[in-house]
């Protein structure tokens, strides 16, 4: 649980990324609004882009957590979902000279979350682990292809239809390998 100090800087880092692009944010004037001295910032943080990575991880985490997401595709449609909700403050670092860092954060999360469950996949059905890594790295870049997609339709698109159709896709290719990811013959 952040401190007072660190939820001042977070909220008012927020309330700056409603207002304004991420790269127009500086320390200097972060410090100003939330009236703390510059030392008090560097105790809690390196940088503003290890700021920008706790409140990345506090708009999506908070949303997937709420969700008790238990799937890939739970998980992926809860991220796009906290993206809407913070639509402004996500284009605004978007359209910012750090823009990798949301999907990047974003690429990484998926990735994780397809490989537990690819792994436990293989695990059950005693399928090949290899086979299991590769398809859990093609719908890895899927949705993060779909993510960039999302971002570029202004997060109009339907995503608990577009997760639900990409999940039959999915599936039809986790059990295209031989009636599952069993072994080789």
């Amino acid at each position: 649980m952040a401190n007072y100090t660190q939820r001042l800087i977070i909220d008012t880092f927020n309330e700056m990324l409603d207002r304004m692009p991420f790269d127009k944010i500086t320390v200097t004037a972060l410090i100003k609004e939330c009236q703390i001295g510059r030392n008090t910032f560097y105790y809690h943080y390196q940088d503003i882009y290890e700021l920008l990575d706790e409140a990345l991880a506090e708009w999506l985490e908070g949303h997937i957590e709420s969700t008790s997401a238990q799937s890939w595709q739970d998980v992926a449609k809860a991220i796009l979902y906290s993206c809407a909700l913070h639509k402004k403050r996500i284009y605004n670092v978007y359209n910012s000279l750090s823009c990798d860092q949301i999907c990047f954060y974003v690429f990484e999360r998926i990735s994780s979350t397809v490989s537990l469950y690819m792994e436990e996949y293989a695990r059950i059905t005693g399928g090949d682990t290899a086979r299991a890594k590769m398809v859990s790295e093609m719908i890895t870049y899927t949705l993060s292809g779909y993510f960039m997609r999302f971002l570029w339709n202004d997060m109009q698109d339907d995503i608990d239809d577009g997760i639900d159709k990409l999940g039959v896709i999915f599936d039809e290719l986790i059990d295209s390998f031989d009636g599952g990811l069993g072994t080789d013959k």
